[in-house]
């Protein structure tokens, strides 16, 4: 058996990957493409195939051919240059026209096969009897509907003479007259009564080849006239369901104009009968093409296209088939799906998702909003340490999301069905945090439980422990913790006994570690220990572009917590989200927006300028921040702040001499929200001079 390398993965190399699949006498060694993901590549890999990036390594004296799928003339060169003596290459052009060769052989042989298939079926579906006979009398044609009416198998009709299987047929009187006899009555030697027609078949010399008969039973035919008398009623029904639909159907006829509608398409796409009936398949279309025409004209049926239809651009989801009766193409049918009700479900799905995590206080990784680059590797990093049982250090500074990551990564490890808990070791007294952390026995301490305490260790056995602010824990319990990363065990307080437990550790902390270790407040050791996969969480303000986003998400959570139903943030106020620094981090815009949405008033739906409070840009805060404030005892906060907002816009109109536009980008605002704040405070040119 020959030894065959393909080089390409592509379309090409597909195809000639399945030839040669099919041959006996030849192996396939290997297929290679510099892409991965070719779809050769992914072929070969599912049946078991060698695949590979670089042809050199499979290019051994072993390979009996070469066949070269790339294209790529300076690949040919290297493999023609490359190859053993007795290697045969064959070029990608040859082998790509015997691929095409082989593919149109196979295409014909299925077309053909399927043809016979269809005039079988054909022959054999028909409720009239067929009876086709020889010259000599012999039947050579019995369908299964004459098999049924006569009461004689197929297979023992077959090669017999005509009047031992119907004595009664008059197709022998058809061959001596060569005469068309319509519309017989006959009756059969089984009592069936029938209705036929024999035709002589002559050939193109007028030699006589033999006769033909079609019947049917009288009893079908007068079953098919009740039928004819119900047309109307089903015709009716069928109108009757047509209108009930509450998705859009359109019909047009072979030449493209409208001929039915349905009333939910006039409710969908605003257009009348009068509008359509009659008219182009194009008089819906506000954008995109018709995909009636694009039907009739391929004959193919098209799915889940979205376009834009009737006066108001209504954006719809369409899929049309061709009609087809006898072969003949009669037009086709289209129905329209409304997208904004598909929109409304999704939307309603996804606030559906969040409030069942809410419910079970957990988050995963699709919680977490970041398509900046540093954000994404951090998410990327806590995905590959919660398939390790290593210990994460999450490090960013407060409101960046640590906690967030902590549920993230303990429910995408293989915990996740059990315990997750959360630990603020700077809320707790050292005493108060050791026994909590490690439990104690009774008779500890003074008003310890009978029976002593399971600490939050033993609670969060074969599950994980986030423990957030580690850099608060004083000396001793830095102690306890490193014994239990390193032993796996626990002592509880006034206990001697080590109880051995499996807990994934998950640390977070604001401060810098590596301080702590130099101001001999945290242990090198423990250090050590804890950060075996740091992971760093940017701020906010080094992910601006994330901004959007965030807003999105926590908007449609306050929407839910507050029951208002903001749409979201405007233009202008976005624009001063994005010149803040938020040194609050992701917590702190959630404040705004969340202050921003109690104060709007309920007929409005977006966030505006004038709902966010002050944010200055931190170059602008330390230029004004020397700047000296009067304040008077009667004034409350608020008030002065739109005292000291006031000074800064006018300070900075001073310094660039009136002009709007330089002064509203030096702020970070819009130039429209400028004119707004000049109204608000009563600032005019007059008082620049």
């Amino acid at each position: 058996m020959q030894k065959v390398l393909v080089v390409g993965g592509g379309k090409g190399g597909r195809a000639i990957y399945k030839i040669l699949k099919e041959t006996a006498v030849m192996e396939i060694a290997a297929i290679v493409d510099i892409n991965p993901e070719a779809e050769g590549i992914q072929l070969a890999k599912k049946e078991g195939v060698p695949t590979g990036t670089d042809w050199r390594p499979f290019l051994t004296k072993d390979i009996d051919i070469v066949v070269e799928v790339t294209g790529d003339e300076q690949v040919f060169k290297e493999i023609r240059d490359a190859r053993h003596k007795d290697t045969v290459l064959i070029p990608g052009s040859v082998a790509y026209l015997i691929a095409q060769l082989m593919e149109e052989k196979k295409e014909l042989i299925s077309e053909l096969k399927a043809q016979s298939y269809r005039q079988d079926l054909i022959f054999n579906s028909t409720s009239d009897g067929m009876v086709g006979i020889n010259r000599d009398g012999k039947i050579l044609l019995f369908n299964k509907s004459a098999e049924r009416i006569i009461g004689v198998r197929q297979e023992e009709a077959i090669g017999r003479y005509i009047l031992d299987i119907i004595p009664t047929s008059g197709l022998p009187r058809v061959l001596e007259t060569r005469r068309k006899e319509m519309n017989q009555e006959l009756v059969l030697d089984n009592g069936v009564k029938i209705i036929t027609t024999r035709i002589p078949i002559v050939g193109e010399n007028d030699e006589l080849i033999g006769a033909f008969s079609v019947f049917k039973d009288i009893t079908e035919v007068v079953n098919l006239a009740e039928e004819l008398t119900n047309l109307k009623e089903i015709q009716t029904m069928l109108e009757a369901i047509i209108h009930s639909s509450d998705d859009a159907i359109s019909v047009v006829d072979e030449h493209g104009r409208g001929i039915l509608i349905n009333p939910a398409y006039t409710r969908i796409t605003g257009l009348t009968q009068e509008q359509v009936i009659g008219k182009p398949a194009t008089a819906d279309i506000s954008e995109g093409e018709s995909m009636h025409m694009k039907v009739l004209q391929t004959r193919r049926p098209v799915r889940g296209v979205k376009m834009r239809v009737g006066p108001k651009k209504k954006e719809v989801v369409v899929n049309v088939a061709p009609i087809i009766v006898n072969g003949k193409l009669k037009g086709s049918v289209g129905v329209i799906h409304d997208m904004s009700e598909i929109q409304a479900l999704t939307k309603e799905l996804d606030r559906a998702k969040r409030i069942i995590r809410n419910l079970e206080a957990k988050y995963s990784f699709d919680d977490i909003i970041g398509e900046a680059e540093e954000m994404k590797l951090a998410i990327e990093q806590a995905k590959l340490g919660a398939k390790t049982p290593a210990t994460v250090l999450l490090r960013g500074e407060s409101g960046t999301g640590k906690e967030l990551f902590a549920h993230a990564i303990h429910n995408a490890s293989d915990r996740k069905y059990n315990k997750f808990v959360r630990v603020n070791c700077a809320a707790l007294s050292e005493t108060l945090l050791e026994s909590e952390l490690f439990g104690y026995e009774e008779g500890a301490f003074s008003g310890a439980k009978r029976g002593g305490k399971r600490g939050l260790f033993e609670e969060a056995n074969n599950g994980s422990i986030f423990l957030d602010e580690i850099g608060e824990l004083s000396s001793n319990t830095q102690a306890k913790l490193l014994r239990v990363l390193q032993e796996n065990e626990i002592v509880r307080v006034g206990g001697t006994k080590p109880i051995p437990i499996n807990v994934r550790i998950i640390a977070a902390t604001n401060v810098n570690l590596e301080k702590g270790i130099a101001n001999g407040t945290f242990r090198e050791d423990l250090y050590y220990r804890l950060n075996r996969m740091p992971i760093q969480i940017p701020p906010l303000r080094k992910r601006k572009e994330d901004i959007p986003l965030l807003c999105e998400r926590l908007i449609q959570k306050i929407n839910q917590d507050y029951g208002r139903n903001v749409e979201g943030v405007s233009q202008a106020a976005m624009e001063i989200l994005m010149a803040y620094d938020w040194p609050g981090n992701v917590r702190e815009l959630e404040n705004i927006l969340g202050r921003a949405i109690i104060f709007m008033n309920y007929h409005e739906t977006r966030i505006e300028p004038k709902h966010l409070p002050v944010l200055v840009p931190k170059r602008d805060q330390e230029r004004f921040e020397s700047t000296p404030m009067t304040s008077d005892e009667s004034k409350n906060l608020n008030d002065l702040l739109q005292e000291y907002e006031k000074k800064i816009i006018q300070q900075v109109l001073e310094q660039n001499k009136g002009n709007k536009t330089a002064t509203a980008k030096q702020l970070g605002i819009s130039v429209r929200n400028l004119y707004y704040k000049l109204e608000k405070f009563g600032i005019a040119m007059n008082d620049m001079q």
